[in-house]
């Protein structure tokens, strides 16, 4: 399948990270989401209801990455994967990005730091 639902760029303040310091300042994080799903009906349609709501998407990634700190991106990554796919059953894959603009490397020149998972659905018996 390669229908997709994608949501890039969301911007929130988290306070993710192993150094004391990211825990009490926080700091912006930078989220992608690629959610794979049948979108054939909501396309024919014109139907909310046949799809996921991006909002609701956007909800639940939020709440997670806003929610109470993890020590690393990839936990933050796993956590929202693990969610999406447990709140939206239409949901089949999802790939979850998430960027640490600002992250604490001294001397070093970069855009981002990122972490990315990739999770599905396991096959039913």
């Amino acid at each position: 399948m390669t229908d997709r639902l994608l949501l890039s760029g969301l911007v929130f303040y988290g306070r993710h990270g192993v150094l004391p310091a990211e825990r009490a300042l926080g700091g912006r994080f930078v989220v992608d989401v690629e959610a794979t799903l049948d979108l054939r009906a909501a396309g024919e349609r014109d139907d909310l209801a046949a799809t996921v709501d991006y909002a609701a998407l956007y909800e639940e990634v939020r709440a997670i990455v806003e929610g109470p700190p993890l020590n690393l991106l990839e936990a933050v990554a796993e956590r929202v994967a693990r969610r999406l796919l447990a709140a939206f059953p239409p949901l089949q894959r999802v790939t979850v990005r998430v960027h640490k603009p600002g992250a604490p490397l001294p001397g070093a020149t970069f855009a981002t730091i990122a972490a990315e998972v990739q999770r599905g659905r396991e096959p039913s018996s």
